[in-house]
């Protein structure tokens, strides 16, 4: 690795440290089916995107759930306390595709047509409403 690369490598890191976020990777589900839970909460309030996540309908909603739970978990971690009520907000949430498996299907007059088993990954960012006034 040259020594610019590895500069700013470290910054990024250094940057990480400050932020507080959580990554679920590898979903066996569409990056599109997942895009529409993750704009039902992004810029929420934690508690309020808890409870429009727990009570969705969507397959996706419960995954999503449990990473916005571990991203809160992080940040009182990192703090050493406890949020409180109003405090935190999904400040940054987007999902990536993740690897496709292919496979094949029998069609007729014996073609093949290819099937695409997409997964995606989800990265969610919490933090405090001034944090994300100041990073705008």
């Amino acid at each position: 690795m040259g020594a610019r690369k590895k500069i700013s490598a470290e910054k990024r890191k250094e940057a990480l440290k400050t932020m507080y976020f959580a990554k679920l990777r590898n979903v066996p589900t569409s990056p599109r089916k997942m895009r529409l839970v993750a704009d039902m909460i992004r810029g929420m309030e934690v508690n309020r995107a808890l409870g429009v996540l727990k009570f969705s309908s969507k397959e996706a909603a419960a995954r999503v759930e449990k990473l916005l739970r571990s991203a809160i978990a992080n940040w009182e971690q990192k703090n050493e306390r406890k949020a409180e009520n109003g405090e935190l907000y999904v400040t940054k949430i987007f999902v990536d595709g993740g690897a496709t498996l292919k496979r094949m299907r029998p069609a007729p007059q014996g073609r093949g047509y290819r099937i695409r088993k997409r997964s995606n990954h989800v990265t969610l960012f919490v933090g405090s409403k001034s944090n994300n006034e100041d990073q705008n």
